[in-house]
């Protein structure tokens, strides 16, 4: 556990708690306890699914500007490299993610939330990506995985702008999945984290691998990878938990070992 990350875990649900007043701002150390939060759920069995939170109020302000101005170029291509690793981490986390949005996520702080498989916001929630203003572009993803989820001309508007974006319009574009009253996004998100506690992990791994992986190749070859991450499934014990459950009770009723 780490002075600002917390990861905490609840009946197969892990949730990695951002905690550095009053913003959550994204500096060197909460970064790299981000990394390490990542790798753990990652390993740990008895994550089966992750949230992603700030706390009732906010979710991430963005990256701590005081630290990151005060930085050399050869300092900040250290900086640089290292946030994309420490959010890839989160990306790449092979369960089902989701982002829990309360307050404000800009900048790195949406960069973050783009890394969930799944964003649930507060119907007051602003996001952005206002790097622009200082005179900068994003960073950490903010023009690449903005881009994947709402389009190109939808991303330029926001990062030449920097403006913020309201839930609704959020909710609109793509950007975001689920808007809720601010009191119940934790609880929304953790109901949909929580169906896969039970879930065939191996399965939902290979799911993600699919559909992550897929985007970066021509259909030909993600259509190749399918094919071996769906066939490799037949090594694990729920695929035949699954069938056999299947065959003798009918769907919805097996009861996975995540192995």
């Amino acid at each position: 556990m780490g002075e600002f990350v917390r990861l905490e875990v609840e009946a197969g649900v892990g949730t990695i708690r951002l905690d550095r007043p009053p913003v959550n701002a994204l500096n060197n150390q909460l970064q790299r306890e981000l990394a390490e939060a990542a790798e753990e759920a990652a390993d740990r069995d008895d994550i089966r699914a992750v949230i992603l939170y700030g706390g009732e109020k906010t979710f991430a302000g963005g990256a701590d500007i005081k630290e990151m101005s005060a930085k050399s170029y050869v300092e900040i291509n250290k900086f640089g490299a290292e946030l994309q690793t420490s959010l890839a981490a989160i990306a790449e986390l092979p369960k089902p993610t989701v982002a829990a949005v309360t307050g404000y996520a800009l900048g790195g702080g949406l960069e973050l939330a783009m890394t969930a498989d799944r964003r649930i916001v507060g119907d007051n929630v602003k996001v952005g990506q206002p790097e622009i203003q200082l005179g900068i572009i994003p960073g950490a993803g903010g023009t690449q995985r903005l881009t994947r989820l709402v389009g190109p001309s939808k991303a330029k508007d926001m990062v030449y702008t920097g403006r913020f974006v309201k839930a609704e319009e959020a909710l609109a574009i793509g950007l975001v999945d689920e808007v809720v009253a601010p009191d119940e996004v934790y609880a929304a998100a953790h109901k949909w984290a929580a169906q896969f506690a039970g879930g065939p992990a191996m399965a939902l791994k290979a799911a993600k691998a699919a559909i992550d992986g897929g985007q970066d190749l021509d259909l030909r070859n993600a259509l190749k990878l399918e094919t071996q991450l769906f066939t490799a499934l037949w090594a694990t014990e729920d695929q035949t938990v699954g069938m056999e459950s299947f065959l003798e009770h009918g769907p919805g009723k097996a009861e996975f070992r995540g192995k």
